[in-house]
């Protein structure tokens, strides 16, 4: 388990997507603070809301429990959700376990569907 820190900034409007980057490590330690953040933009109104993931360095399983119950939670006010994260740990850690698909991931802003 890592000590390191993780921030998060935005959202960023991306055409009709609200993006939140992440950056550092998410973890045990760091998981309540992404579920927080994620949460305050859910709680904004973010009727689609994408997570940047692409300068996270490190995600467990701990991560992808918070991106799923953040999906769940946008996905039952009728938004849309995605995970943008290129070659990396998180995109090796996502396709591991199968939840590609289920997040939406794409490889980037441009690749977010469109309307």
């Amino acid at each position: 388990m890592s000590s390191a820190a993780l921030t998060m900034s935005g959202p960023q409007e991306s055409g009709t997507w609200s993006v939140v980057a992440v950056q550092g490590e998410v973890d045990l330690s760091t998981a309540p603070q992404f579920r927080e953040g994620l949460g305050k933009a859910i709680e904004h109104g973010m009727r689609s809301l994408a997570v940047d993931l692409r300068e996270v360095t490190f995600m467990d399983s701990m991560g992808l429990g918070v991106l799923v119950g953040a999906r769940r939670h946008v996905m039952e006010s009728g938004g849309r959700f995605a995970v943008i994260c290129g070659e990396g740990p998180c995109q090796r850690v996502i396709e591991i376990s199968g939840l590609s698909d289920l997040l939406g991931v794409v490889k980037d802003d441009a690749s977010l569907p469109s309307d």
